[in-house]
C-alpha cells in the first residue's frame, strides 16, 4: 500500500466513522478524533472480515467500511457508559 492510498483509505474511514457515530446512540469519549481513530480501527476490521461489498471509494468499500466503524463505536460508547456508571 502506498502512502497515498494510506492517507486515502484514513480519510475515507474517517468520513465513514463519523457517518457510522450519527447512527450509534452515545457518545464516544475524546470527541471526533477518538471516534475517527476508533472508526478506522472498525473500518479496517469490517473491510477485512467482510470483503469487497457495495460500492467502493479509492479501492475501500464502504458498506464494510460503516457497519465495522458502527460496530466498534457502539462497543465503545456502551464500555465507556459502563464504567462511567461504575466510577459514579
Amino acid at each position: 500500500m502506498s502512502i497515498l492510498a494510506f492517507i486515502l483509505f484514513l480519510i475515507v474511514a474517517a468520513t465513514c466513522a463519523w457517518i457510522a457515530e450519527r447512527f450509534v446512540p452515545g457518545n464516544v469519549p475524546g470527541g471526533f478524533f477518538a471516534s475517527a481513530i476508533v472508526g478506522i480501527i472498525g473500518a479496517w476490521i469490517g473491510g477485512s472480515l467482510l470483503g469487497p461489498i457495495g460500492p467502493d471509494l479509492a479501492g475501500i468499500s464502504l458498506i464494510p467500511c460503516i457497519l465495522g466503524s458502527a460496530i466498534l463505536v457502539f462497543g465503545v460508547a456502551v464500555l465507556s457508559r459502563a464504567v462511567r456508571r461504575k466510577s459514579a
